[in-house]
């Protein structure tokens, strides 16, 4: 078993890998879908311990993991994130952080990340401390092109974004040598948080502010109600009124 490993971490993480390249247990080892309830573990993090669902409380989430401390990427990611954190909060998003280290581990490398991004004394949000990769095996995101001196896997750069219900929203994976775009990823939740509220998609390139597309599923005679602001109806070639653009609601 696991439990019978815990001393023995190289055998622990080999075990844990062999798990992971077998398909006969990807039933349990697996990413999240999209409109399923998130795991809710429970983790050591550098602010304490956490139950997942209960930390979320009544908000969204952004859950971001890393391959590793001290690596050169992570570091600007989780300076960057830290430096936008008044974003997340005006948009009611709590961040968290995942990477397979010990809180302590974290907590060093936190001082080096405050320094190159310039940032004060205190840290704003949690990491959570998966040494082990249990966690990063648990939820699918392992990338097994990048390996560590040990030959073992590297955590991929996964973001899930998880809504007060605790189900996964939106999932992205990155492989461990490309950094995210965080910009990208605040336009991804504005686009979620008016989407679950309002009959609207939003288009190509959509940004805070821009008009929005009529749901398909929107019959004409509820527009003038759900849609006050008015609705555009561009004529295609087909002759089928599908592309329909209303202002962003309110």
């Amino acid at each position: 078993s696991l439990a019978s490993t815990s001393r023995h971490p190289v055998r622990r993480l080999s075990i844990i890998y062999y798990l992971y390249e077998h398909t006969e247990c990807l039933e349990v080892i697996k990413m999240p879908h999209l409109g399923e309830v998130f795991p809710n573990f429970s983790a050591d993090t550098t602010m304490g311990k956490i139950q997942f669902h209960d930390w979320i409380g009544d908000s969204w989430a952004i859950l971001f993991s890393h391959p590793a401390d001290y690596t050169p990427v992570c570091t600007t990611e989780l300076g960057h994130v830290a430096s936008i954190v008044p974003e997340f909060q005006k948009r009611g998003v709590k961040p968290i952080a995942v990477s397979c280290n010990s809180v302590e581990d974290h907590n060093g490398w936190i001082r080096d990340i405050q320094d190159f991004s310039k940032l004060g004394d205190k840290w704003p949000y949690p990491i959570i401390s998966d040494p082990n990769r249990e966690l990063a095996v648990q939820l699918g995101m392992l990338d097994p092109a990048e390996k560590d001196k040990a030959g073992l896997p590297l955590t991929a750069r996964a973001v899930f974004i998880i809504g007060p219900d605790k189900k996964l929203k939106l999932s992205l994976l990155y492989p461990a040598t490309t950094g995210r775009n965080f910009d990208e990823i605040l336009r991804v939740i504005d686009s979620l948080k008016l989407t679950a509220e309002k009959k609207v998609a939003t288009p190509a390139n959509w940004k805070q502010g821009g008009n929005c597309m009529v749901l398909p599923t929107v019959k004409p005679e509820d527009c003038p109600t759900l849609f006050p602001k008015g609705v555009e109806t561009k004529a295609m070639p087909s002759g089928k009124a599908y592309m329909r653009f209303t202002p962003q609601p309110d």
